[in-house]
C-alpha cells in the first residue's frame, strides 16, 4: 500500500505512515468512550473523545475552550464526564520469564 500523502510504499495493515505520521486507511475508532492514561492535560476528557470520535484532540480542546469561556456552562459538562467516563484500564507489562539464580561460590 501507498501512503497518499507522501507516495512511500508502507505496510498494508498500518494505521499512520513511517514516513510523514499521515493517517492512512480507515483506522478503527475506539468502541468505549475512556479517559486514556497517557497523553492527558488534566483529566483526558478531551483525549477520550478526540480518540472516540477520531478528531483531532487540538479541536476537541479549542472547542471545548470556546465553549466554556463564552457560555460558562462548558465546565460543568466536563466535570460531569470526569466524574462519568471511566479510566482506561490499567495495562501491566507481561511477567518476565522466570531466571535461574546460581550462586558463584
Amino acid at each position: 500500500m501507498y501512503c497518499n500523502y507522501c507516495g512511500k510504499l508502507i505496510q498494508d495493515d498500518a494505521a499512520v505512515c513511517a514516513y510523514c505520521g499521515v493517517r492512512v486507511g480507515a483506522s478503527l475508532a475506539r468502541t468505549r468512550l475512556v479517559r486514556p492514561r497517557l497523553g492527558r492535560k488534566v483529566a483526558g476528557v478531551c483525549l477520550g473523545f478526540s480518540e472516540y470520535f477520531d478528531i483531532d484532540v487540538t479541536v476537541v480542546r479549542v472547542v471545548w475552550l470556546i465553549t466554556a469561556v463564552m457560555t460558562c456552562i462548558g465546565f460543568i459538562p466536563y466535570i460531569i464526564a470526569w466524574i462519568v467516563m471511566p479510566e482506561e484500564p490499567l495495562l501491566l507489562p507481561a511477567p518476565r520469564a522466570a531466571q535461574q539464580v546460581t550462586n558463584p561460590y
